[in-house]
């Protein structure tokens, strides 16, 4: 396994690149088959994917984010809004002393909401920073990739983060996702009484829909799209031959 970038200093002299990609993940129970990892996992490869295809400096990711929806199940540990919030702003502060003034933010987590508001103010005056993958472009991925399920049914621990991990890193899948189905669509008040709520197990979703062949569609459709955020950032189509 290995999803941290591995660039020396002269490397990313010799690259000069002008937009930054930080994956931001999350440390949390993924039912009893997916590790803490999994959202920061999620988030790394999707950089490794897209450090490979375009000029991007890809960098280590933030592990520790909001999680305070599965704040009692063991392992996992959260930090507030208000310092996620600092952390992004503070690393795209230090970019810029380097001279890279655009960063786009890789969620790995559903629950870091407040990315978006860090987005929001950094765009005020002019495109600097965006948030990838959006709603519409994780659509787009599972229907390419012809998944079962829906974003809302498959919430946590299910068909697409198993499957972008038996692709990606296989070896951080533990056996069981086969019959680990939960079914909770109905889920009103999350954000007020967690998941223990909803699941006994921590999985909301279909595990067992999944496969390395639809986490690897998965990841070609983010792939491709991740191009329209460089272009949102005034970047032009790269010219390297990687795409």
């Amino acid at each position: 396994m290995n999803l941290l970038p591995t660039l020396t200093t002269v490397d990313v002299q010799q690259q000069a690149p002008r937009v930054a990609v930080l994956p931001v993940g999350s440390y949390e129970q993924h039912g009893s088959h997916l590790p803490l990892v999994m959202d920061i996992a999620i988030a790394c490869v999707l950089v490794r994917e897209i450090a490979a295809a375009y000029p991007v400096l890809p960098l280590s990711p933030v592990t520790i984010a909001c999680s305070h929806e599965h704040g009692t199940w063991p392992g996992t540990v959260s930090i507030s809004a208000r310092t996620l919030h600092a952390v992004i702003t503070d690393i795209a502060q230090s970019l810029e002393a380097s001279g890279i003034l655009k960063l786009v933010v890789v969620n790995g987590h559903g629950g870091n909401y407040v990315l978006s508001n860090v987005v929001q103010e950094t765009n005020l005056t002019e495109p600097r920073m965006t948030l990838f993958p959006t709603p519409a472009e994780w659509t787009r991925a599972r229907e390419h990739a012809g998944l079962a399920t829906n974003s809302h049914d498959d919430m946590h621990a299910g068909e697409i983060e198993t499957s972008i991990l038996l692709h990606a890193e296989p070896d951080l899948v533990r056996p069981g996702y086969e019959t680990a189905d939960h079914a909770a669509p109905d889920r009103p008040f999350l954000l007020t009484h967690g998941t223990r709520a909803y699941t006994d197990t921590g999985v909301i979703g279909y595990p067992s829909h999944a496969t390395a062949a639809k986490g690897k569609a998965v990841l070609t459709s983010l792939t491709h799209d991740f191009e329209t955020h460089l272009h949102a950032l005034g970047e032009p189509r790269p010219i390297d031959g990687r795409q």
